[in-house]
């Protein structure tokens, strides 16, 4: 114990002057001392040991860095601060190992990973043996495609009834999707019923070949859908001159709000922009207002997208929720990029869980 406690002393003593290549080399050696020796560890040299650990990874390049992952990430007795560390690295090679192998890692680092970090970072969690229910919450919100695909393959994963309903909602139009929700053994009934309603014909036959026991649940469906259909068709051929000229009214209406909402936002009228985005997106403003003042971007592209905004008027929405910390051509061109691949319907059904998280609980009677 001694030599260990020595080592530990002289990287504490050269930490500050060493070369890139030295700490390298410690955080190999103190990494192979750790490997070997754990076992006999207590507590206290653990909590030790991975103070020096966050310590020297501070100082660490990219390589070592993903060494450094690569060797702890599975070790089921790796010191949580440094598992936690290396989880959030902004480098998916780095976080990769950890997020994706990491049995020491609390689910509070994956949700703050989840909720802040890349899609690569989202895919990597996907891809734990088990995840829990708040972490599947946060996936299938903010994921994309192939994120939501992942993480609904993922047998171990626990979902909420709320991230049932995300699924089920992002499984219209998205055959593999559906088809994959829909044979999860635990899927509530009720939202079993509600994706076959939306399920392509295709969805259906491999669901009931896969499923032999629900056969009588999707015939059952089928037969409501037909009827639906019909019952429809018989009363929209009534309807369908009124919903037009309603459609092209309320088309006008919104269109009218969007200009004006664009006229705010560039000219930086910060009240009167949250104002006009509560009302288009029939959101709090409070919740509005909080995710401007905490420039919060993935929200606010969602946000957007979802009621239609052109990518100029997000831009200035952007440009003044940065406050005093302007962003780069860079930052934008990311964004920019974020916002097209996002669809205006998925940006709608995450904003539609969003609002039923924010509405205010029924009062008891």
């Amino acid at each position: 114990m001694n030599a260990r406690l020595s080592f530990l002393r002289e990287i504490e003593a050269t930490l500050a002057h060493s070369s890139g290549p030295r700490r390298a080399e410690m955080a190999r050696h103190l990494t192979d001392m750790f490997l070997v020796n754990a076992e006999q560890y207590s507590d206290d040299d653990i909590a030790v040991i991975d103070d020096v650990f966050v310590r020297l990874v501070a100082t660490l390049e990219e390589s070592a860095r993903s060494l450094l992952a690569i060797r702890l990430g599975p070790y089921a007795k790796a010191p949580p601060k440094i598992l936690s560390a290396l989880a959030c690295d902004d480098i998916i090679d780095i976080a990769s190992p950890v997020l994706t192998q990491g049995v020491q890692l609390a689910d509070a680092t994956l949700i703050k990973c989840a909720k802040t970090k890349s899609q690569e970072h989202l895919l990597a969690i996907s891809r734990r043996k088990t995840i829990a229910e708040a972490v599947t919450d946060v996936l299938v919100a903010r994921g994309d495609q192939q994120v939501v695909l992942s993480t609904a393959k993922n047998s171990g994963a626990k979902f909420s009834r709320g991230g049932f309903t995300i699924l089920v909602d992002r499984s219209k139009d998205d055959d593999l999707l559906a088809a994959c929700v829909g044979a999860r053994p635990d899927i509530p009934p009720q939202l079993f019923e509600k994706l076959l309603n939306a399920a392509s014909e295709v969805v259906r036959r491999k669901l009931m070949a896969e499923i032999p026991h629900a056969r009588h649940v999707i015939n059952r469906v089928v037969v409501d859908v037909t009827e639906q259909l019909r019952s429809k068709a018989a009363a929209q051929s009534s309807q369908a001159t009124a919903a037009k000229a309603f459609d092209e009214t309320q088309k006008l209406a919104d269109k009218s709000e969007i200009e004006k909402l664009a006229a705010f936002a560039k000219a930086g009228r910060f009240e009167a922009t949250i104002a006009a985005l509560a009302r288009q997106s029939n959101m709090p403003t409070e919740f509005i207002e909080r995710k401007l003042r905490e420039d919060h971007v993935e929200i606010l592209l969602i946000l957007a997208k979802a009621i239609g905004l052109s990518w100029q008027t997000t831009k200035e929405i952007l440009e003044f929720s940065a406050g005093e910390n302007p962003r780069s051509p860079r930052d934008f061109k990311q964004h920019e990029d974020s916002y097209a691949r996002l669809s205006r319907l998925t940006a709608q059904k995450i904003l539609d869980f969003h609002r039923k998280r924010e509405r205010p609980p029924a009062k008891p009677h």
